[in-house]
């Protein structure tokens, strides 16, 4: 897929995610209702309704979301993804992306935790190279991963394995390979659903930290913001392969995190929003409410922002078809009339109904401005 610059559209919009994220007062409460709307997308258990385990299963899962929630770094964050899977999947191992290479991080299954650490992987064919170009879950056979990996790793009994891409802002920032090992454990929809998980939630923490990082500058120096994207943290630190090891200007850290050139992108362009934005002052718009009814018209919008992001996130395909072929509304009716139900629960009967700000989200984001994208069935 070819990249391309980020519009100005683009970049406010990530700007706005960004200061939302880190001046709401309700980030535990969102927090709680992103794990819901995860678990609501989760297929139904592989068993009966009436079965206890089917119960267990989902609170197996909750618990796994949650664990993946509670970290606050990116290096804890994927850790527990790893930990969580290896309940999904016998043999389980995180490849990072860089430059279209994939080298191994941790795993889990394979002896040691740092058993793939730096096993540059084939990215030339196969299920790896399927998942990378496509975004999208991959199953294949143990012949068809690199021939390097079955001969150092082996492969699982019954030759099945699984790749997952961990997607941010748009592209494949790490691959999870999985597969049942001896035993056969395999869950896919269980490793999707925590794949999925895990995208939100770094992006989620990502945004929070070049926020705070704004907050931070704008407090010593209020009169503007520096457009330097180097001034901000970079969620993904410098991890670099043992063999590339030499070339590295500075020293490595005992336990290097992953690195992603995806989240570059969005780094600098968070800082190029930020100063493209300074120099201009939006007028409020509420500021003739009262208080509280302004700070309630400022929480709907965040929490529209939210529900549309996260329809986003989860079909990037479907909104990508939908803008092309102009019939969005048709392809995410379910999602948006779900995220719709959750925002008139919440915002339906308050000052902020009249604002209609869940609407106004789809259309800004979703169509990009473009009422014509959602196609004719879409009401407004």
């Amino acid at each position: 897929m070819t990249d391309r610059t980020p519009d100005r559209n683009e970049v406010q919009k990530i700007v706005e995610r960004a200061v939302a994220q880190v001046l709401s007062s309700e980030f535990a409460t969102l927090q709680a209702e992103l794990v819901q709307r995860v678990m609501a997308e989760l297929p139904a258990p592989g068993v009966s309704a009436e079965s206890p385990t089917g119960s267990g299963i989902q609170a197996s899962l909750v618990q796994a979301v949650e664990a993946i929630h509670a970290g606050a770094t990116q290096k804890e964050i994927l850790r527990a993804l790893l930990d969580a899977g290896g309940s999904y999947g016998a043999r389980v191992a995180l490849f990072v992306m860089k430059s279209g290479a994939a080298h191994g991080w941790q795993g889990r299954g394979f002896g040691e935790e740092d058993a793939v650490k730096d096993f540059a992987l084939d990215m030339n064919a196969g299920p790896a190279a399927h998942a990378y170009q496509n975004r999208i879950v991959t199953p294949g056979n143990i012949a068809e991963m690199d021939a390097r990996f079955s001969q150092q790793f082996g492969g699982p009994a019954n030759e099945q394995v699984l790749v997952l891409p961990l997607v941010l802002k748009d592209k494949v920032a790490a691959l999870l390979y999985a597969d049942g090992g001896a035993e056969g454990l395999l869950d896919a929809p269980s490793l999707e659903l925590l794949v999925l998980a895990t995208s939100a939630w770094l992006e989620v923490t990502s945004l929070r930290k070049q926020a705070q990082s704004r907050d931070s500058e704008a407090v010593a120096r209020p009169v503007a913001l520096t457009s330097s994207a180097s001034s901000l943290p970079d969620p993904f630190a410098a991890h670099a392969p043992q063999h590339l090891a030499k070339s590295a200007p500075e020293t490595l850290a005992p336990e290097p995190e992953p690195a992603a050139e995806v989240v570059e992108v969005s780094a600098h362009a968070a800082a190029a929003g930020a100063a493209a934005s300074a120099p201009a002052v939006a007028e409020d718009p509420f500021a003739g409410m009262s208080a509280e009814d302004a700070d309630t018209h400022r929480k709907a919008q965040r929490f529209a922002r939210l529900l549309v992001d996260e329809i986003k996130l989860y079909n990037q395909a479907k909104v990508a078809e939908g803008r092309r072929h102009k019939d969005l509304y048709d392809r995410l009716k379910d999602d948006i009339e779900k995220s719709r139900t959750t925002y008139q629960k919440r915002y339906g009967t308050t000052a902020a109904a009249a604002g209609d700000y869940f609407q106004k989200e789809v259309v800004r984001s979703l169509a990009e401005d473009d009422l014509s994208v959602m196609g004719a069935s879409f009401r407004h």
